[in-house]
């Protein structure tokens, strides 16, 4: 009877001893997507200030520093349910504008054009591996909420379901030869 008592003590530990590793891992997980997000938001909004600043400098021609310009403003002041698509208008709308090796040019030739052409070609070379890294983490955390133990036994607690951010993020041809 003891020794019964004992195997089930040892069963309810050991058990006790996974439930609560899970639970910790679960938490480091949204601990990572959370600065994940954080890096994400500083490098998108990076990219949407040097290309505001870019497109109020002068340098481009009136129509494409408009819709750059615009492009930026809407991601800067995006709704957190508009922002994917916003960012996606704003890499779209560098596309146009630096679509054109010309452009880069005409942006290199004046004075303090290519600091701001290479600081560009940094911010929309960042993004996409922001975004990569803080989806990886919603991917792996999303595979530990879906497993069994952790449903049964609410091991995620009240944290919201993790959500991958998707947005176009494909950098313009100029600035993708500058980055790399």
């Amino acid at each position: 009877m003891t020794v019964t008592l004992i195997w089930i003590a040892v069963a309810l530990v050991a058990i006790g001893l996974y439930l609560s590793w899970t639970a910790g891992r679960l938490d480091r997980l949204h601990a990572r997507i959370d600065a994940a997000r954080a890096a994400l938001d500083a490098q998108l909004l990076r990219r949407a200030s040097v290309a505001q600043e870019l497109a109020t400098a002068g340098i481009l021609d009136p129509a494409a520093s408009i819709v750059l310009y615009q492009a930026a403003h809407a991601a800067r002041q995006a709704e957190e349910e508009q922002r994917e698509v916003a960012e996606s208008e704003l890499s779209q709308a560098l596309r146009a504008v630096f679509g054109e090796p010309e452009q880069m040019e005409a942006v290199r030739e004046v004075p303090g054009g290519d600091e701001a052409a290479g600081e560009l070609a940094a911010a929309v070379r960042r993004v996409p591996m922001a975004r990569r890294f803080h989806n990886d983490a919603v991917r792996a955390a999303r595979a530990l909420r879906r497993h069994r133990t952790v449903r049964w036994f609410r091991l995620a607690g009240h944290a919201p379901f993790p959500m991958a951010f998707e947005m176009d993020d494909e950098p313009p041809v100029a600035l993708a030869d500058r980055a790399a």
